[in-house]
């Protein structure tokens, strides 16, 4: 039976091959490393990028050159939090950009019609002046 060694990290994911981190539901995506050492530099790597990251190294015996069951992480992965917030983001962004649009245009309505109004008023002013 062979070993390898596997990286996870304190929310429950495990490193891909892909070199981002992956929830472990499919394991051919996560990224085995035949030797510690290995492992080890690139945690070193990857913690010097994040300095938040705890990662643990494990220690998997292969089953037929694959790894066993992994238990899978209830936490959202980082790369799709980022993108639903960018999402987000840019429907918020377009909803107040429209928002913003027709607030102008109701406000040009408005200043039209306020100074109809006062055109109104002022011409109506000027002919009740004049009969008195």
């Amino acid at each position: 039976m062979d070993r390898s060694f596997i990286l996870k990290n304190q929310d429950g994911h495990y490193w891909g091959r892909s070199k981002e981190w992956v929830d472990g539901a499919d394991r051919s995506r996560v990224a085995l490393y035949k030797h510690r050492d290995e492992a080890s530099n690139t945690v070193f790597e990857l913690s010097s990028k994040d300095f938040g990251l705890r990662a643990d190294i494990l220690e998997m015996t292969l089953n037929k050159g694959k790894l066993p069951k992994l238990t899978i992480s209830q936490i959202a992965l980082p790369g799709l939090d980022e993108s639903e917030e960018n999402s987000e983001e840019s429907s918020e962004e377009s909803s107040e950009e429209s928002s913003e649009e027709s607030s102008e245009e109701s406000s040009e309505e408005s200043s039209e019609e306020s100074s109809e109004e006062s055109s109104e008023e002022s011409s109506e002013e000027d002919g009740t002046e004049s009969s008195s």
